[in-house]
């Protein structure tokens, strides 16, 4: 999964849109966070499922089972790039609702939530 040239639309979220999304959710949005775990030790948004990439091999095969390719899904990364990357695999696999954290946790921490720790 290291291709960035992007074939197939997914939509884009801001940060301020994902934290009233997640004010208002009734449980129906998958949440998925792309970073690796000693990320996700140092920040983290509650509700994400983490999958790392670099663990593709391990969680790929997961996926259809774990997730409705049909609900909308939110995917997070650090900036927004490998959230990017992730989108567009899901796409590729099926799904329908995916959409990207454009700025990440970064954003997140800065515009939403600065009790959220930078990196």
């Amino acid at each position: 999964m290291t291709n960035t040239s992007f074939s197939q639309p997914f939509a884009e979220i801001t940060v301020k849109e994902l934290a009233q999304r997640l004010s208002s959710d009734e449980g129906t949005l998958q949440l998925i966070d792309v970073r690796e775990p000693q990320e996700l030790a140092l920040s983290r948004i509650d509700g994400f499922v983490n999958l790392p990439l670099s663990e593709y091999e391990q969680w790929s095969g997961q996926v259809p089972t774990r997730f409705d390719p049909h609900e909308e899904t939110l995917v997070l990364c650090h900036h927004g790039m490998r959230s990017a990357q992730m989108c567009q695999w899901l796409v590729s696999q099926g799904f329908t609702n995916v959409k990207n954290i454009t700025g990440g946790i970064s954003a997140y921490s800065i515009l939403v939530d600065p009790s959220v720790p930078q990196y």
